[in-house]
Order: C-alpha cells, then sequence, then structure tokens
C-alpha cells in the first residue's frame, strides 16, 4: 500500500512537469539539460575503458616486431618489414617499408593488398595532412605515390598519421635492429602488457574520483532548479487537501520527470559527442566513434542513478521546509546552518586515509575503496561546508554601493542557491589542485634526466648504406636551419672474421670529428688512437697491439657482414675520453678518415650530430628531410634534456582529456542554472527598472552575486585541496611541496570560467530587464 501511494505520488509529480503549461515545461527543459549534460558525460567516462581497450587490441594486433635473436629463413609465407618511424613538427608519423618474400606473406590489418615500390598506402589524416598546403614540407620525406588508404583495423585512432610504402632490398639489413622478417602480424609469444606500479594505480583512482564528483554535484544541483516556483505550487497542493509528505513526493515526481528527460537529452548528447570524438585530438590521443560504446552494466547503473537521485536529493533538500496552504517557511529567514556535522565529512574522509600514509615506498599496498571512499568524502566535505561559509561571510557583509546591497542582500535571502552554483567548480578545483601536487611530487620518479648536451646538438642522426661519412655531413651541413653537422662513422671491429670472442668500438671521421667524442692533443689525417678505461672496455689494450690483425664488421651466425682484415700499425696514440653530445663515452679504437681501409666503409655507419638554428621553425623536419632523402632507412632522433615514463605521460594526457571535459560540462551547467535563476526573478527584475534602478546597477548585483560565493568557494578549495594533496605525497611518501602556480592557474581556470558564464547571461539579463516582463496572464 505503501509502495503504492509512492508511486501514485510521483506519478501525479512527473503529470504536473508536462501539463503545467508553458512555465512547467520551460523548468523541465531546463533541469533535462543540466542533468543531461552530466548523463552525457558520465556515459562517456564508462565508455572511456572500452575505448582503450580497443586501441590497445588494434595496436596489439598489427605489431611487427618480434625482436628475437633468431632470423626467420625467406620462406613463401614471409615479410621483411622495416620501421621508418618519423616526427614531423612534433606529432609521430608510423611508418613501415614492406617486402613479401611469397605469395603467402602477411598483410597488416587494415591493409588491402601490398603497395609496389614507389607506392604507399596511408591513414585518412596522412591523407589529409599531405593534401594541404601544410604538409608540403613532409611530402618531401615521403616521396611514394599515395594508392590507397588504411582501414579503421589498422589504426589505433582517426587521427593517426601511419602509412605503409612498398621497399626493395631490405634483407641486407636484417641485422641493423630496424628491419626484421616475420610471417605474422600480432604481439610476440608470451607478450605480457607492462603492469602498472601502485603509485600509477593510486593516480588513476584519485584522477576518476576527481572528475566525476563534480559530475555529481551538478546533476544534484541540476534537479534543484526553479525551487522559489515550486514552493508555490507546493503550497497551493497543501490547500486542495494534500499533506506535506505527499506534497514533497510530488516535487520528488517533478524532480523525476525532469531526470528522465535528462536522460533522454544525455543520451542524445552522448551520441552527438560520441561522433564529434573522431574530429578530436588531444595530444595525439584520438578514438572511432565506435570505440565509445559504454559497458551495458554501467549504462544501466547511470540510467537508474540519476532519476533516483534527482527524488531522493528533492526529499533531502525539503527535509527543512514547512509546506502550509499559504507558503512556505522559506519565503522567511532560514534558521542558522550548523557546522558541526559539516565538519565530520572532510574529517571522516582523513580518518580513511590516514592508515595509508608512508604506504607508498613500503609494499605500496593501497586499499581502494579506502582511497576512495576518502577522497570522495573530503571533496563532498566541500559541498557540505560551501553553504555554510557563504551564510556565514554574507551575513557580516553590509555597507557598499547600490549594486553591492542588491546582491549581499540577495545572497542573504538565498545562500544555499549561491553555493549550490559554486560547488561543483569548488569541488573540481580542489580536486584539481590535489592531482597537481601528487602529479608534481612523484614526476621525478618518472622522468629522468638525460646526459644529452644541448648546447653542443640536438638531433641524433643514424644513417645507413652506400653514401660516403663525408657526403652525409655535407649534405646535412648546408641543409636550410642547420648550423653544424658533425659525422661520424661507428662499427665493430673483432679477433676473428667470424664470431669474435673479443671485440671493440671503432670510430672514424676526420680530426674536427673525432673530437667531438674524444679528446685530442695533435690530430692529423692518417693517425690512429686508441681510448682505454670505458666501464665495459677490457679488450682494447689486448686487441690493439702492433702487427695483430683486426677485423673490421666480424660475420655472425645468421647475419651478413662486409668483413675487412686490418692489420694493427705500430705508434698508436692514446686519447682521452670525452662524452659526446649523448652524454656517451667510448673506448675502443679511433681512425681518422685517411687510417681506414677503403673496402672497410661498407660495414660501418653514420651517426651524425647535429646542431639547429633555434631561428628557423622547421629546422628539424629540414634535417630529417636530408636524413631521409640519404637513407630511406635512416634514424632520427631528438635529443632532450629529460625522459618521461610513457605509462606516467599517457596517465597526464588521460587527465587532461577528462578535465577539459568536466571544464565545458561546468562552464554549460553553470550558464543554464544562472539563466534559471534569472529567468526566476524576471519580475522582479523589472519592477526595479520599473521604478528607476539603472540597468548597469542590476548587471554589477548579478555579477557581484557571482563573485562573491566563488571567491569563497575558490578559497575553500584550495585548503581543502591542499589538505588532500599533502595527504596524498605522504601517503606515497614524497615530502609535500606546494607547487603555488600551479595552485594560482586552477583556481584562476575555475575563476575564468564563472566569468565567462557571467558575461554570456549578460545579454539575457537586459532581455528580462525589460519593463514588458511584468506583464501576466
Amino acid at each position: 500500500m505503501r509502495m503504492r501511494q509512492w508511486a501514485d505520488d510521483l506519478a501525479m509529480g512527473v503529470r504536473f512537469a508536462f501539463t503545467g503549461g508553458r512555465e512547467g515545461w520551460v523548468r523541465a527543459l531546463l533541469t533535462a539539460v543540466g542533468v543531461g549534460l552530466g548523463v552525457a558525460l558520465l556515459l562517456l567516462t564508462t565508455a572511456i575503458p572500452n575505448a582503450l581497450s580497443q586501441r590497445n587490441e588494434r595496436s596489439s594486433a598489427r605489431d611487427d616486431f618480434t625482436y628475437s635473436a633468431k632470423t626467420l629463413k625467406k620462406a613463401d609465407d614471409t615479410l621483411v618489414i622495416a620501421s621508418v618511424d618519423t616526427t614531423f613538427r612534433s606529432r609521430d608519423v608510423r611508418g613501415r617499408l614492406l617486402e613479401p618474400e611469397g605469395a603467402r606473406a602477411p598483410l597488416p590489418p587494415g591493409v588491402g593488398k601490398f603497395p609496389a615500390k614507389g607506392e604507399m598506402v596511408v591513414s585518412p589524416a596522412l591523407k589529409e595532412l599531405l593534401d594541404s598546403g601544410s604538409g608540403k614540407l613532409l611530402r618531401e620525406r615521403l616521396p611514394y605515390k599515395i594508392t590507397g588508404t588504411i582501414g579503421n583495423s589498422g589504426l589505433v585512432g582517426p587521427s593517426e598519421l601511419s602509412y605503409y610504402a612498398g621497399g626493395t632490398g631490405l634483407g641486407d639489413h636484417l641485422a641493423n635492429g630496424t628491419v626484421e622478417r616475420i610471417n605474422y602480424f600480432g604481439p610476440s609469444p608470451g607478450h605480457q602488457q607492462d603492469k602498472l606500479d601502485p603509485i600509477l594505480i593510486l593516480l588513476i583512482m584519485i584522477i576518476f574520483v576527481v572528475l566525476l564528483l563534480p559530475v555529481g554535484v551538478f546533476i544534484a544541483a541540476a534537479v534543484r532548479f526553479g525551487g522559489e516556483r515550486r514552493d508555490r505550487r507546493l503550497a497551493a497542493l497543501r490547500l486542495v487537501g494534500a499533506d506535506g509528505r505527499m506534497a514533497r513526493r510530488i516535487a520528488g515526481g517533478e524532480a523525476l520527470a525532469g531526470a528522465l528527460l535528462g536522460l533522454v537529452f544525455g543520451t542524445g548528447f552522448f551520441l552527438v559527442g560520441r561522433q564529434l570524438a573522431a574530429l578530436l585530438d588531444v595530444r595525439d590521443v584520438s578514438v572511432f566513434p565506435s570505440d565509445l560504446n559504454p559497458s551495458p552494466a554501467l549504462a544501466v547503473l547511470v540510467a537508474v542513478a540519476v532519476p533516483a537521485a534527482a527524488v531522493l536529493v528533492t526529499l533531502f533538500a525539503l527535509r527543512g521546509v514547512v509546506i502550509e496552504p499559504l507558503g512556505v517557511v522559506r519565503a522567511a529567514r532560514p534558521p542558522r546552518r550548523r557546522l558541526w556535522w559539516r565538519l565530520l565529512l572532510p574529517v571522516g574522509g582523513l580518518g580513511l586515509l590516514y592508515p595509508m600514509i608512508g604506504q607508498g615506498r613500503t609494499n605500496g599496498d593501497f586499499n581502494q575503496w579506502m582511497v576512495i571512499s576518502g577522497t570522495v568524502l573530503l571533496l563532498v566535505g566541500v559541498t557540505a561546508l560551501l553553504p555554510w561559509v557563504v551564510e556565514a561571510v554574507v551575513a557580516r557583509l553590509d555597507a557598499g554601493s547600490v549594486s553591492w546591497q542588491l546582491a549581499v542582500r540577495r545572497l542573504q535571502l538565498s545562500s544555499g542557491t549561491a553555493a549550490r552554483m559554486v560547488n561543483g567548480i569548488a569541488v573540481a578545483v580542489a580536486g584539481a589542485i590535489a592531482l597537481q601536487m601528487l602529479f608534481a611530487g612523484v614526476e621525478h620518479d618518472y622522468t629522468k634526466a638525460t646526459s644529452n648536451d644541448l648546447n653542443r646538438a640536438q638531433l641524433e642522426v643514424g644513417v645507413r648504406g652506400d653514401v660516403s661519412p663525408a657526403e652525409v655531413g655535407r649534405q646535412l651541413a648546408k641543409t636550410e636551419g642547420v648550423r653544424r653537422a658533425s659525422a661520424v662513422s661507428m662499427g665493430s671491429a673483432g679477433d676473428r672474421a667470424k664470431d669474435p670472442e673479443r671485440t671493440l668500438e671503432v670510430a672514424v671521421g676526420s680530426c674536427a670529428e673525432l673530437r667531438e667524442v674524444a679528446r685530442l692533443t695533435s690530430c692529423r689525417d692518417g693517425d690512429v688512437f686508441q681510448i682505454l678505461g670505458g666501464e665495459y672496455d677490457s679488450d682494447t689494450k689486448k686487441l690493439t697491439k702492433s702487427g695483430g690483425t683486426l677485423y673490421f664488421d666480424p660475420e655472425y651466425s645468421g647475419s651478413s657482414a662486409h668483413t675487412v682484415a686490418w692489420k694493427v700499425p705500430s705508434g698508436i696514440r692514446t686519447a682521452a675520453q670525452r662524452e659526446d653530445p649523448t652524454g656517451y663515452e667510448r673506448s675502443g679504437l679511433l681512425l681518422t678518415s685517411g687510417a681506414l681501409p677503403k673496402a672497410a666503409e661498407a660495414g660501418l655507419y653514420q651517426r651524425v650530430f647535429v646542431s639547429l638554428d633555434p631561428s628557423v621553425p622547421d629546422a628539424r623536419d629540414y634535417a630529417r628531410n636530408t636524413a631521409a632523402r640519404l637513407d630511406p632507412l635512416a634514424d632520427v632522433f631528438t635529443l632532450a634534456a629529460s625522459e618521461e615514463s610513457l605509462q606516467f605521460r599517457s596517465i597526464r594526457n588521460g587527465l587532461f582529456v577528462g578535465a577539459t571535459c568536466v571544464l565545458l560540462l561546468i562552464g554549460a551547467s553553470l550558464l543554464v542554472s544562472q539563466l534559471e535563476q534569472l529567468r526566476e526573478r524576471k519580475k522582479l527584475l523589472s519592477s526595479l527598472v520599473a521604478f528607476g534602478t539603472r540597468r548597469r546597477t542590476l548587471s554589477l548585483s548579478v555579477l557581484w552575486q557571482t563573485a562573491i560565493p566563488i571567491a569563497l568557494g575558490l578559497l575553500l578549495a584550495s585548503a581543502v585541496g591542499l589538505t588532500l594533496g599533502a595527504v596524498l605525497l605522504k601517503m606515497v611518501d614524497v615530502s609535500v611541496s606546494v607547487d603555488w602556480a600551479s595552485v594560482l592557474s586552477m583556481t584562476a581556470i575555475g575563476a575564468g570560467v564563472v566569468l565567462a558564464v557571467t558575461l554570456l547571461s549578460l545579454p539575457p539579463l537586459l532581455r528580462l530587464m525589460r519593463p514588458d516582463g511584468l506583464r501576466t496572464e
């Protein structure tokens, strides 16, 4: 019987929402838009795990390097593949050269047939880039005719730049590490993905809480749109015989109607966003629309939880409201809010997180439920404390301009409504500050400084092929944007022509070029030097004895080589070690170009240290073009001061994508909320204008009504965010330090969003202040 009564009352509320005339529909639509934005983001979030899984599956399905020590024999089902990845203006381009060796050679995923020599198949994004004016420089590097496009099954995302080109003679380079013979595409047997360490798992958990909690706060605020008008309707229901409980249940039914309509809107927003996802490329992360399929279980959970939350939030909001036939008590000044129970939430959160302090460097055993629950309680504490803070502060504000007094009086009468507007952004800022502190605290564990000397070189180019070392250096040196290029030929020599027991490194170049890798007191062409004392050097002194024989480029089992015998001359001088631009201290032999047998050049490869002119914007790409022209298999490495873990970078990129979506939601939801509040005050604003109040004064009052709560909210968010960040740093056993620049930037972003929303709401405000707003039917 009781369940039937609840169902009838809720159904009556739903009917009121949709049959209450224009006002009812406007109210329902505003609620639906606010709820729909939150639902869309929740659905997108529940689809992220599936999207990442699909990306990983497609990436694994096209794996083409096994890095096996054994080389496959040529057969009817083998393919020789070479990695020719490159970079164009900071964007990675995945490239492969293909040379099928039989009729049954495996095709890469997404490719219908092998491209012939001089042809290539490309991803749609790469084709669009090459056809555009901005891709002209890259087109020079890829001098192949486009004969087709790669299907979705061969790409990790729609914005990926990728190509497969036809190649010949790749089998001659099987020993160089970037060329391999394969008979299938896919992960290597026994391949396992790297597992995330506990600290990265902690980061992911906190990110999900920080990104999703503001969504829940906004949905809870959206279902309370039209509170003042709803109070008058509830009073009318009491006048015709409904009791207080029934009136509250009917109010819950109205909120349920808006939430159900919000589910429909949210599904529509999600489907639109799903299609637009293919157009977005955030930090090289993109997904196909088909990847964004929410888990059915999570989608059902959202569909059930949102309407249920709408009813519960409405009943909770009306718990302290006395609804009488002639009005509601809320029309008078509400009782002062109590502080003690509001403090229990953040204190409880700290209590759940405290037992895990210091575990990050011992066993890293973070209880996931305690972490999530503690973080949620701390951040929800912001939403509980903010109404009390706003009420306590505005109660003490008084003197000021007319616009200030109008704003303060409005806040004194409805501080709860003002706090609800700010709650979501305050939670988002608090979480963002804590995450920034955690990222900054653990960044040094996932970012290591390199030994690269960027004052000497910014690129390292590895060239293999028939081009002479002198020609490689000359071509790169005259490239636009290149200040200097030092080409040093590298190789090895052993004590036997085949499968040597002892080997040493060999470096060949002019005296100026050899000085890049060693300290030479004097040098002239024809000189030979040795460097002793390297970290792994145990054979140089034994192998460089006068009269002995060394074999350049010795042959190993399963690989071809250009072995050349060389008799060690007398009078080899000793050179001192020097770090090259990559920080490597070498040992072994140094030969000037005149001392190297001509036949031995074929067994060497050239490493060129390139110094660029920073005033030329595309200097790196000009150098890459020259390297590709000299050798299609050239390796070009950008020398950087530090290297970041790929897992850490992926998590940071995920945070950036999620934060962007949440900020868009914050702005849209705040705008809807602001418009709803202005709509409710339409007659009041028109009355004030009719009595002579200047529109400028009313506009400033609206700005103050927004600015005061947001300032208090950001201060509270900063305090809670710093507290949560300090606790998280203690959990991973890192000393607490505050990146004040990040804290200020987070609060500035929050304030900027609110300022933008306020400016966007000014045109509707000016329209609402017209005298015809007093007209009534």
